[in-house]
């Protein structure tokens, strides 16, 4: 095999140096190039970013305010957008140095490359710092005067507890709705949000109009107007009024309704309410659904809502076989809850204003449409009709054969509530002070910061909220719920102030400590119950990941 020798490599010195280099057109060595050709220059070795400490947002060119996380792929992009002369070299790498959080120095290492001479690459690594500049976006700016909103949606429901309010911030969020929303202030029967631009508040009566029945009304009044350039200015309030009828409540339709709705029997119970109400029978299983526009042109109220819920104990159970849906007709036995005790035994116990009278120990026979989940020994809530007087005229034309003595709701779980057990999830809540357009606060959320005598209402009204959505796969769909670790035990699901409204700040967490049951089974043996098999826990799959640790920027869906 014969030997070929490599090519001679022919080196020169370096003109500089002296030192044996591969030709280049410079006849230079990389050290000596690098010390007469400065491929940085142009490109400034400081520079400054301008930050919001109100809505926690940065100012990237040319005029637009972007929330970015420290050390974020989007921080990084607004600081190579503030330099200038990177187009004329090529850039290879960019990253981060760690700095001090409240050095206000932001340290960037940068990669370029420019071709230098003729056929000749440069490569250099240098370092960048910025000075972050605390101020004032305009937004903010704005806000820092008070009355400045342009336009006011009025949200208003005329029942006696907060549920649908707590379920409508809920969807609220999940939609990030609220993202537009300067300010928020909790009234009476109801919440107010402010925005800065008509549209915003248009958006917002769009959404509610398409999960909860509504009607609105629009009004608007002249602020300033310019006879020389013929403009005004206005500021245009949108009421809207919800239904007052909520999930679960007792409704007899008015006879007319009831026959345009298909003949269904006028007693009947609201099973769901989206942007209509959809409606039960449950001695028939017959169902009907009302639009809001529909309800409007004649209202009506219910007769009872689930704050005249009564806890009976299902005896005997017999499915009839009928269903309709998730819905079972069965007969069932049903007695009020401490029926057939001894008084001797249970006489400091508290007891109930019906349990002294003469239907403590009776036994009700009723058709119910919970055939499907109920057992004998079961607790059930529901109406107690033959203790009751209601103030309807449609109500007291029905005929008395037609008035069951029980209608069944739905069913309890009594014996894990007496447990007070801690849940594994919680909520998110819209974080904003009443009052406060231009602050941050840490409030309770949308509902339950004016305080006063109703609180502890209002608090009663988060539990039962908490129950329905334990309880209800399908509303729990609806919503967020978030994991949660270190909830002390005889707390209820918390709630946490920790989301941004709009462009502000998040504050700190507020978690709610959820009251005792208003009404418990005790147990006949004396000791501690057992929990329910049937017990509808949240599964781990359903819980988010927890928020606080999410990004919450304007272009992700993280109020949801």
């Amino acid at each position: 095999m014969e030997f070929v020798p490599a090519p001679a490599v022919h080196r020169v010195l370096c003109a500089d140096c002296g030192d044996p280099i591969v030709p280049n057109s410079a006849n230079l060595c990389i050290n000596c190039l690098r010390n007469t050709v400065d491929i940085t220059e142009g490109i400034p070795k400081q520079a400054s970013v301008s930050y919001c400490r109100n809505c926690e947002r940065f100012l990237a060119p040319p005029a637009q305010w972007t929330i970015a996380r420290p050390e974020s792929q989007e921080l990084l992009a607004i600081c190579l957008k503030k330099l200038k002369g990177l187009n004329r070299v090529r850039l290879t790498d960019a990253h981060f140095i760690w700095t001090e959080p409240h050095s206000k120095r932001l340290r960037i290492s940068l990669t370029i490359q420019k071709e230098v001479l003729t056929s000749t690459i440069l490569e250099q690594v240098f370092e960048i710092e910025y000075l972050v500049q605390h101020g004032q976006c305009p937004d903010c700016a704005r806000l820092a005067a008070k009355n400045t909103w342009k336009a006011l949606v009025q949200v208003r429901q005329k029942v006696p507890h907060k549920r649908t309010f707590l379920y409508l911030e809920q969807i609220i969020l999940k939609h990030g709705v609220q993202k537009d929303t300067i300010s928020l202030k909790e009234v009476k029967d109801g919440l107010d949000f402010f925005y800065s631009q008509r549209s915003h508040a248009i958006k917002m009566v769009e959404f509610l109009s398409g999960v909860v029945p509504i009607r609105s009304k629009t009004s608007e009044r002249l602020l300033s107007a310019d006879t020389h350039s013929n403009t005004a200015n206005f500021r245009f309030t949108y009421s809207v009024e919800i239904v007052p009828i909520c999930k679960d409540d007792l409704v007899c339709l008015p006879p007319k309704l009831a026959r345009q709705l298909g003949n269904i029997d006028p007693l009947t119970v609201c099973t769901r309410v989206a942007n209509s109400l959809h409606f039960l029978h449950p001695s028939t299983l017959q169902s009907c659904e009302l639009i809001a526009s529909t309800y409007w042109r004649a209202p009506f109220d219910s007769l009872a809502s689930v704050s005249d819920l009564v806890e009976f104990v299902v005896l005997d159970v017999e499915a009839s076989g009928r269903t309709h849906g998730k819905w079972v007709m069965a007969d069932a036995q049903v007695a009020l809850s401490g029926a057939f005790r001894s008084t001797g035994a249970y006489e400091d116990d508290r007891m109930m204003d019906y349990e002294t009278s003469a239907s403590t120990n009776q036994i009700f026979h009723t058709r119910t449409h919970l055939g499907g989940i109920l057992q004998p020994g079961d607790a059930a809530l529901g109406y107690h009709l033959s203790n009751s007087n209601f103030n309807s005229d449609d109500f007291a034309s029905l005929p008395q054969d037609l008035i069951p003595d029980v209608i069944l709701v739905r069913k309890a779980y009594p014996n894990r509530r007496k447990k007070n057990k801690s849940r594994n999830w919680r909520l998110r809540s819209i974080a904003k002070e009443e009052g406060e357009e231009g602050e941050t606060g840490s409030g309770r959320g949308a509902v339950g910061r004016m305080g006063g005598r109703d609180q502890k209402k209002v608090e009663e009204d988060y539990e039962l909220f908490l129950r329905d959505l334990e309880e209800d796969p399908e509303m729990r769909s609806t919503v967020n719920l978030y994991k949660t670790d270190g909830t002390k035990p005889g707390r209820g699901g918390s709630r946490t102030s920790d989301v941004k409204m709009g462009k502000k700040t998040p504050s700190a967490m507020d978690v709610n400590e959820a009251p005792a049951p208003a009404t418990e089974l005790v147990s006949e043996e004396g000791g501690e119950d057992e929990d329910e098999v049937d017990f509808p826990e949240v599964k781990l799959e359903e819980l988010l990941e927890n928020f606080d640790e999410m990004t919450l920027g304007e272009d992700e869906n993280e109020h949801a």
